[in-house]
């Protein structure tokens, strides 16, 4: 199971809802960021059980600063995108014929 966030700042937000869903048990618990505090990532390791950040800084601004467009995007766009994803995913473990 992944909690995805569009980027973490204190990481209070971030945190809630990793023990949210460690509450549901999941096999293996992954949060996916596109960028972070390094401390706060630093301060989140026993939360999840694997971390994907693509960039993390030292000296941390607000999180728009590190965005071209950011925007928000609603809870179906993101359903959908899973969606394609998880899709994505299934068709290449597929075995050739």
């Amino acid at each position: 199971m992944s909690d995805l966030d569009d980027g973490i700042a204190t990481g209070a937000t971030t945190r809630a809802a990793l023990r949210a869903t460690r509450t549901r048990n999941p096999k293996k618990l992954v949060l996916a960021v596109p960028v972070a505090p390094t401390s706060t990532l630093d301060e989140l390791r026993g939360e999840a059980d694997d971390i994907v950040c693509l960039e993390d800084y030292e000296f941390f601004g607000a999180i728009d600063a590190y965005a071209r467009d950011f925007s928000q995007v609603s809870d179906e766009e993101v359903i959908d995108i899973l969606k394609q994803l998880s899709r994505r995913l299934n068709e290449t473990k597929e075995p050739a014929a």
